[in-house]
């Protein structure tokens, strides 16, 4: 878990750039204040099992519904991965974030990933090997998104488990992936030729000066990550966990301040929300890690911050594609209005 957790750590540092970065797009939705406020939570890499279950647990406890980024290297052995992964420009089988330690680890992973998709959750793509690609070609992306592909479609065949497939499974691996987000949050010029070549209906890779609709290029919506005021100096961060990691012990793990830093995270996470619930009812945009990071202090402000706001009946916290149509149904109703 320890050499997880430093290359999980490694492999994210570059999105600390992404936040003096803030991405702009054309063709921003419109949607009338008072509509329901939407909270979306995603988790990117989706590998460790014990957290598979604690997200699932805090998500029935909270009526929340997540979105889970999936880097597929976590459904495959290293020894599979010398086989059918080549990373654009790299060796075969290398990987940023590493692999599936035993075949009982794919087949207890991908379980999660089935019930996470019968409880209403969103599965996404988060590539494979957790690579930088700022230089990527379509092409290269597009070779991600096949070894992805057939790493789910194939996941319980790698468990050596193919009788345990569930019913519905190969379907699911086949349309159910509808999402991405790009590792690092770097972009290029050939993903999004790639993501709709691909069949993608929605992109996360954003970063963006605060909460913000959804931006359209091409035809695909864009999401982004807001830049949210924290700690005593209220500086701009990135609302994700390892961002705050950062900020708070320089990416050093510090269980001894985890108290601190949950109330830290907790304060900065609950006046987002409340600045967008008594405002223009910006949906509210946060990212995690399947990592405790500092004592597990961003996870427990999570819990905290759902536990309050979900179930107020004009809040709605759910998974990108569920957000999707509701934002769509809104832009409507305020294009309606406008006449």
């Amino acid at each position: 878990m320890i050499r997880t957790f430093i290359a999980l750590s490694l492999a994210l540092t570059p999105a600390l750039a992404s936040a003096n970065e803030p991405a702009a797009e054309s063709a921003v939705a419109t949607v009338p204040a008072k509509d329901k406020q939407l909270v979306i939570v995603s988790f990117d890499g989706a590998h460790d099992n014990a957290l598979w279950e604690k997200s699932l647990d805090m998500a029935k406890r909270t009526n929340a519904h997540f979105t889970y980024f999936l880097s597929c290297t976590f459904l495959m052995t290293r020894a599979d991965g010398r086989e059918i992964y080549k990373p654009p420009g790299m060796k075969p089988g290398r990987s940023n974030v590493g692999f599936a330690q035993s075949r009982d680890e794919i087949a207890t992973r991908a379980g999660h990933i089935w019930q996470a998709h019968l409880d209403g959750h969103d599965i996404a793509s988060h590539a494979c090997g957790h690579f930088d690609g700022k230089g990527w070609t379509k092409a290269d992306w597009q070779s991600e998104f096949t070894t992805f592909d057939a790493a789910l479609r194939d996941a319980w065949k790698k468990a050596d488990k193919p009788d345990a497939e569930p019913e519905g499974w190969a379907e699911f691996a086949r349309t159910g992936i509808k999402g991405f987000r790009a590792p690092y949050l770097s972009l290029s010029d050939g993903l999004l030729p790639a993501l709709k070549a691909s069949g993608f209906t929605y992109d996360a890779s954003l970063v963006t000066k605060g909460p913000g609709w959804p931006t359209e290029k091409d035809g695909l919506p864009r999401f982004g990550l807001p830049l949210i005021p924290e700690g005593p100096s209220k500086r701009p961060v990135i609302g994700m966990d390892y961002n705050l990691f950062v900020r708070h012990s320089m990416g050093v793990e510090n269980k001894k301040d985890s108290a601190t830093f949950e109330a830290r995270t907790y304060e900065a996470y609950r006046k987002a929300f409340d600045k967008e619930y008594a405002g223009d009812r910006i949906p509210l945009q946060l990212g995690f890690h399947f990592v405790e990071m500092n004592g597990g202090a961003y996870w427990r402000a999570l819990d905290r911050l759902l536990t309050e706001v979900c179930g107020k009946p004009d809040v709605a916290c759910v998974n990108y594609a569920q957000a999707l149509p509701m934002i769509e149904q809104a832009k409507k109703k305020a294009d309606r209005s406008a006449f």
